[in-house]
């Protein structure tokens, strides 16, 4: 006979009334996601804290305006007409539209409500593994890790994506199912989003073998044909872009630019002398790996470790690991914590009430929240106070320098590219480092530096520079104070000018 086990009343009448307005968790953690992210103002900041989402939309606008997916550059002057790869061309065609029609209030509520689906999918998946305490707290750490690079680009919109893709082929597996045909669409979408549907082949190809091998002996032939057949398909489903198979080749060559790797700041490895999510990540692994209670599927095993190395590798690799080994580890950490809390004995009033949140929302709740989501959207739509961080914008110093005569081509900071291109103004440099190469990004850095004392003389000479917008504090404004033929005609807290005399040389560079 199975042990009684009592309930409170006070917990039962408010399980029985969660379940009458049809809440649940994930709807729930959706809105404190949104919320969140509108009205926390450090987190809403940055969103719009990242240089890169200005010639995001500078080119979803120029696509929409002519019609077509850019295969030269058209935004500098360094690399005008140059080959460029526009991997990203649908999501910045989307930030663009958004953007047109609601502001820099429409990105912040577009990236906020991508973000909470997400962590409403991951949460949806959890609590059919694990009680929904333990559901909500890797929840928050998978959150925690994410916000490390919460911004207005087109990663954010791969996000749900990722959830999607994951939490179905590990639930197929997991339950001896078939392949998910229905979600090949999805890479063909993803390959137009973002790069990093490669990641999403890899894991596609991983799952898929790890799903082969939870089959029965007898049934694992056909088992490797059918999901050989999707992973198959999902590879030709991918190469549907504007670059057919050198979309599949591109991310490579992107990771493959060493000095790119070693100075933009996503690429490098996290610093840990201030706290960094990723820490507070390794330290809850540990202790559990430590405990010798979980014991994962050595292919899972593979994959969370090849995981937690890109994340030392590259900064923005963090939110992918927070992300992804949730779903990769759920089973099995779920199983040790029903274990370790034995079976039956009594069930708290806490637990009951956490358990009545677990079941799937009602459609009157779904539709209740996405209501009360659009009308934040739409305030924080109407509102002024979203816009991008003064670090990224130096509008004051570009009319400053206009005003001043400032003519031709400018040399840039590299946080400054991508307001510039905004503006309509060809930049030197900007966040597309793989189309500026190694070679040229390790000469700017060397003018930036002064790493010679001839660098920059000769890279201002060698592109015909009129003007330069640079940072304060950076090296290159000491030489340029006492280079002939230069002054300073503007300086603040975000950028300082200066004007070549008698502007620009008449000839140009080709």
């Amino acid at each position: 006979m199975p042990e009684q086990i009592s309930v409170n009343p006070t917990a039962r009448a408010v399980s029985l009334q969660c379940r009458t307005f049809g809440l649940s968790w994930p709807l729930l953690a959706a809105l404190f996601v949104l919320v969140g992210i509108l009205y926390d103002k450090r987190i809403n900041l940055g969103v719009l804290s990242d240089a890169d989402t200005y010639w995001h939309l500078a080119a979803g606008r120029w696509i929409i305006e002519h019609g077509m997916v850019p295969t030269t550059d058209p935004f500098s002057h360094s690399m005008l007409q140059a080959p460029w790869t526009a991997h990203e061309w649908l999501a910045e065609v989307i930030l663009a539209l958004v953007h047109q029609m609601a502001g820099w209030g429409g990105l912040v509520f577009l990236t906020a409500a991508l973000a909470a689906f997400t962590m409403a999918c991951l949460l949806r998946f959890l609590l059919a593994r694990m009680e929904p305490v333990h559901a909500l707290m890797l929840t928050v750490v998978a959150a925690t890790m994410m916000l490390s690079h919460l911004a207005a680009r087109p990663h954010v919109l791969m996000w749900p994506l990722l959830a999607v893709w994951v939490g179905t082929l590990t639930n197929a597996g997991e339950k001896g199912d078939g392949p998910p045909w229905l979600l090949l669409p999805l890479m063909t979408l993803w390959a137009n989003l973002h790069g990093s549907f490669v990641f999403g082949l890899a894991l596609a190809g991983a799952l898929a073998l790890d799903a082969v091998l939870q089959s029965p002996g007898t049934l694992r032939r056909a088992a490797a044909i059918r999901w050989g057949a999707f992973v198959t398909l999902a590879i030709l489903g991918a190469i549907v872009t504007p670059w057919g198979l050198h979309g599949l080749l591109f991310p490579f060559e992107l990771t493959s630019m060493s000095v790119s790797l070693s100075v933009i700041q996503e690429w490098r490895s996290p610093n840990f002398q201030k706290f960094h999510p990723l820490e507070l990540w390794l330290m809850i692994v540990l202790a559990l790996a430590c405990a010798g209670r979980v014991r994962l599927p050595w292919l899972r095993l593979l994959l969370v470790l090849g995981l937690v190395h890109l994340a030392l590798q590259h900064n923005r690799h963090a939110s992918v690991l927070g992300l992804v080994s949730p779903f990769l580890i759920a089973s099995p950490l779920g199983a040790c914590l029903r274990a370790c809390r034995g079976q039956g004995g009594n069930v708290e009033s806490l637990d009951r009430i956490f358990a009545a949140l677990a079941a799937p929302a009602r459609p009157v709740a779904l539709a209740a929240v996405a209501a009360v989501g659009l009308l934040l959207g739409a305030e924080v739509a109407r509102s002024d106070r979203n816009n991008p961080v003064a670090a990224r914008t130096p509008e004051a110093a570009v009319q400053a320098a206009f005003a001043a005569g400032a003519s031709g081509p400018v040399f840039n900071a590299y946080g400054f590219g991508g307001y510039l291109i905004h503006e309509g103004v060809p930049v030197f440099i900007d966040g597309r480092a793989d189309m500026y190469g190694d070679a040229l990004l390790q000469r700017y850095l060397g003018a930036m530096f002064l790493t010679g004392s001839e660098v920059l003389p000769k890279l201002l000479e060698e592109y015909r520079i009129g003007w330069t917008l640079i940072e304060p504090g950076t090296p290159a404004l000491a030489l340029l104070d006492r280079l002939p033929g230069w002054r300073r005609v503007y300086a603040d807290a975000v950028a300082v000018v200066h004007v070549r005399d008698g502007g620009a040389p008449s000839s140009t560079r080709h």
